[in-house]
């Protein structure tokens, strides 16, 4: 079958080649991929050098989390969809490919009035900003500052804080993406941390660097700050007296979407049920062949492209 398998070089990161079709094991089905999205932290696995002697050969050495298609061949074991059905699936790794073996636990149906692209959109942003907002407990009522706003997390997370009731001021780097998130439910857009008056009982960053220590610093006294990210890939200094100014008694906590009580293929419906009801709209800021991943994957990391970056297979 053909896949995107690495090249180790950031002008054209993936390439198509010939691989083996996956052999599901007994709780995987095998997937026909119509579409699937790509992630910036996927533009940074790219970068780890390549194999040699097998590049991309293997499943786990090639990307794709965010999968859309049609199961042809159930899993062994009896679980997840029977016969062939359009799903939305969330493997590991290897779904950007003809074919992907994924756990059924990390599968949902997709029903008719949700499309492939549509799908696609949801898996590894969408669970992430449902752990994340289900992390921060009630948000009713509440004052939220979301760093980082503009990618496909920002957009799924605004939505579902304002629709729980949250008063949110998202971070976005410009006025075209602020207007999207104003009508996606966010109160207030700022265009950089120090421009949010605050306080705030709840801060979600994902930015890192620079601009967590000035997040903190509107965030009210014993409030909380859940760190879900480092955009900026720089570490954090801290200064701890710094938290007398206003945070006092804050608390930090780090956050990983895996690390969940719920399966990814509960979640995965519940995000399908809410995109079937209008009350999710994926944002997808382009969507194109996969013949096109490579220049797709250096505007997703050079932060060319708004929301969810789609690709379909021809």
């Amino acid at each position: 079958m053909k896949a995107l398998v690495p090249t180790g070089d950031p002008a054209e990161p993936v390439v198509l080649a010939d691989v083996p079709e996956p052999t599901p094991r007994a709780d995987e089905a095998l997937v026909r991929v119509e579409a699937f999205s790509v992630n910036r932290g996927e533009t940074f696995k790219l970068e780890a050098p390549v194999d040699a002697e097998r590049p991309g050969a293997r499943p786990a050495d090639r990307p794709g989390k965010d999968i859309a298609g049609l199961v042809v061949q159930p899993a062994a074991d009896g679980s997840g969809p029977a016969g062939i059905t359009r799903v939305v699936g969330h493997p590991m790794a290897g779904g950007w490919a003809e074919f992907a073996a994924v756990p059924t636990h990390a599968l949902a149906v997709l029903p008719d009035g949700v499309s492939a692209l549509q799908g696609a959109a949801l898996p590894l942003a969408g669970l992430t900003a449902l752990r994340l907002l289900r992390t921060a407990g009630p948000v009713l009522g509440r004052r939220v500052l979301l760093t980082g706003a503009s990618g496909g997390v920002g957009h799924y997370v605004t939505e579902l804080a304002a629709a729980a009731g949250a008063e949110v001021t998202a971070v976005t780097r410009d006025a075209e993406r602020g207007a999207r998130l104003t009508a996606l439910g966010a109160a207030e857009i700022v265009h950089h941390p120090a421009d949010a008056r605050g306080p705030y009982d709840l801060v979600l960053e994902s930015t890192g660097g620079a601009a967590l220590p000035v997040a903190l610093a509107r965030l009210a006294r014993r409030g909380t700050l859940i760190w879900f990210g480092q955009a900026s890939r720089t570490p954090v200094t801290l200064d701890f007296f710094a938290f007398f100014d206003g945070p006092e008694s804050a608390v930090i906590r780090h956050f990983h979407y895996l690390d969940a009580d719920t399966a990814l293929g509960d979640d995965l419906a519940a995000l399908v049920r809410l995109t079937a009801e209008g009350r999710l709209h994926p944002e997808i800021g382009r969507v194109a062949d996969w013949t096109d991943t490579a220049t797709t994957l250096t505007d997703l990391r050079d932060r060319r492209i708004r929301g969810k970056a789609v690709l379909t297979l021809s």
